[in-house]
């Protein structure tokens, strides 16, 4: 089963050159790599938040593997939904999904299940694709689609996924963790709201990341892809996070009275 695109010609090209040509201009190739095990990455249409995710496209070492965690939009599926099909496809071709990989990690994680339905028209996970596929026209990928879960649950899932890419030392895998912070608020609130929730990531703390998010009613829609992400690259030897980029939409559009705010991380 192959999971055609839902948002091309909407949050991205659907021509394949046109594609090309915004993705060259968007990811800056870094001749110093960052070595990075995960990193938060935007999902918004290519013209908002493309320049934040192609800042970090461009600094990392490109991945054999690329493991998408998304938060699921459409209330569909499954709650931690594995993408149990063959591929993605894009304008670009063909992402193929490691199947060994989505196998050995849902017998390492209880909690996770096999779903195509929550993938079905999510756009956090699509959006990321053409970007790995532009690094890497080889890369494969892992897609899950997580509703909000319990800080034990993040952390169990976390492990797992850290456990699992254990198991494949010969292949460079990143974490990506498909985000945006402050949705449609003022333009300084967003920026005051994000950097509280910025600096629980850049310290590696899950915990701190879902207690500011939740107290300071942050709306940001991947967080708990994110607080997994940071306790698997924990798990994996990382020690420190660092900002790539940061904007808003109303740095692209410049209306700053309601705003999404957009982030760069990576985590090594």
């Amino acid at each position: 089963m192959k999971r055609e695109p839902a948002v091309a010609g909407y949050f991205y090209s659907n021509n394949p050159k046109e594609l090309e040509k915004h993705l060259a201009e968007l990811i800056k190739f870094s001749e110093t790599k960052i070595p990075a095990k995960g990193g938060v990455l935007p999902h918004a249409g290519y013209f908002y938040s493309g320049h934040v995710a192609g800042a970090v496209y461009g600094k990392i070492v490109p991945p054999d593997i690329a493991v998408i965690l998304g938060p699921n939009h459409t209330g569909m599926g499954k709650p931690i939904a594995v993408f149990n099909g063959t591929s993605f496809i894009t304008p670009l071709g063909e992402a193929k999904i490691n199947k060994t990989f989505t196998t050995r990690f849902i017998e390492l994680c209880p909690l996770a299940s096999e779903d195509f339905l929550a993938h079905a028209h999510e756009h956090s996970l699509e959006v990321q694709v053409p970007f790995l596929q532009y690094i890497n026209p080889k890369v494969e990928i892992v897609a899950i689609c997580l509703r909000w879960i319990s800080l034990k649950e993040i952390r169990e899932i976390g492990i797992a996924l850290a456990q699992t890419i254990s198991l494949f030392p010969e292949k460079r895998i990143f974490i990506v963790a498909s985000s945006d912070f402050s949705h449609y608020v003022p333009q300084e609130t967003a920026k005051y709201k994000d950097s509280l929730a910025i600096k629980e990531i850049l310290s590696l703390s899950e915990e701190g990341l879902l207690k500011v998010v939740v107290e300071n009613n942050i709306s940001m829609c991947g967080v708990i892809p994110v607080a997994i992400n940071i306790v698997a690259c924990k798990h994996l030897g990382a020690t420190k996070g660092e900002l790539i980029a940061y904007a808003t939409s109303g740095d692209i559009i410049r209306d700053y009275s309601s705003v999404v705010g957009y982030g760069g991380i990576v985590i090594y």
